[in-house]
């Protein structure tokens, strides 16, 4: 009988834990997910996209809400990954640049003019993010303590200034320039000549109205297009010096609160965001393929070439050829040897291995 009383107790206590192992369980009412630019931006319109699929795809379970502007970080971007890691932030859409002051294997996509000079530098990022460097970035990621659900890319960094053209590397002597608070920028740009300034982008605008800076680098479509980076400046050097890939991340906490059905939908759309984000960084400048991917998805934007919306508004656009590039890539030698050597052999014998695989 003691032990029939003993089991009945059990029961009863199990009963009473159900509801608060399910509520546990639980699913949050709205997951937040960070990003650093404005909601017009490629980047934020990239968080959008993958954000609505979840939706859809889950019926309404995973509630994802997008903040744009960095206003979950206060405006410091190089905050970011600590507070998804810390459980502050629910999802990141996050540039490798603002996390590689604390992940340094991925300053790896900044080497200075490296996909610049390659003979298809689309097909080179691709083969560096879908290769076994892109795997080590990963691994390197995931070790500090997030989970990585995917790519996506806010694009090739180009180069605005109210002073130019910029065609030598000698024309950015003393020109000063806002860059993101990540030491491979600094370098990358006292080896040019400039004089490179720390600024959050939540103050950049307004630096740029006050003259604070002489110029900027960032992706055309996803940036400078939406940002109409004509009212600040007027010349634009296309020069590809680094491609931006982005990482779509979660908290591990949130992430393994998730249902194994939950978990495959959100790897799903995460593919499916980088596919979006990368036709709208490339739109214009790549085959066509990022036109014909976006207006199949009936999300084309209004325009079809990038060059003539900054023509039409104003801007003096100086493309590089390759001999041009060439000397720009010779005079940041010193920087790019000085970070290979931080990054390690592994890491950048893979890179070398990747590059050499679409050529």
């Amino acid at each position: 009988m003691r032990l029939v009383n003993k089991w009945i107790k059990s029961l009863s206590a199990l009963a009473l834990a159900l509801p608060l192992l399910a509520e546990a369980a639980a699913y949050k009412s709205e997951y937040r997910l960070s990003v650093v630019p404005g909601p017009t931006s490629g980047w934020a319109k990239t968080a959008d996209y993958f954000a609505d699929k979840v939706k859809e795809r889950t019926a309404g379970r995973v509630n994802i809400k997008v903040y744009p502007a960095a206003q979950l970080m206060a405006g410091k971007q190089t905050s970011e990954f600590m507070l998804l890691r810390n459980g502050s932030i629910d999802f990141a859409l996050a540039s490798t640049i603002n996390w590689s002051p604390q992940i340094k294997e991925l300053n790896l996509p900044a080497l200075p003019f490296v996909m610049a000079t390659q003979p298809d530098r689309y097909k080179a990022t691709d083969a560096m993010l879908a290769g076994k460097s892109g795997k080590l970035m990963i691994e390197a990621v995931e070790k500090k303590g997030v989970k990585f659900l995917g790519w996506a890319e806010n694009g090739f960094r180009e180069l605005t200034t109210s002073k130019g053209p910029i065609t030598t590397p000698d024309d950015l002597k003393g020109l000063k320039i806002r860059v993101v608070g990540s030491p491979i920028f600094i370098d990358t740009f006292n080896a040019l000549g400039a004089n490179p300034v720390n600024m959050n982008w939540s103050e950049a605008t307004t630096g740029f109205q006050q003259g604070l800076v002489d110029g900027q680098e960032n992706p055309t479509n996803g940036i400078n297009l939406t940002l109409k980076i004509w009212d600040f400046h007027k010349y634009y050097t296309d020069w590809h010096y680094m491609n931006d890939p982005l990482l779509m991340c979660v908290n591990p906490g949130v992430w393994k609160n998730f249902s194994a059905e939950d978990q495959q939908i959100l790897q799903e759309c995460a593919a499916q965001a980088e596919l979006y984000g990368k036709a709208l960084s490339r739109l214009g400048m790549d085959d066509g393929a990022a036109l014909k991917y976006l207006t199949e998805l009936g999300l084309a934007p209004g325009y079809d070439d990038p060059y003539k919306v900054l023509t039409d508004n104003g801007m003096e656009i100086s493309k590089l050829t390759p001999e041009q590039l060439q000397l720009f890539y010779e005079r940041t030698a010193q920087a790019r040897a000085k970070w290979e050597k931080n990054l390690g052999t592994e890491l950048i014998e893979a890179l070398h291995a990747d590059l050499q695989s679409v050529q």
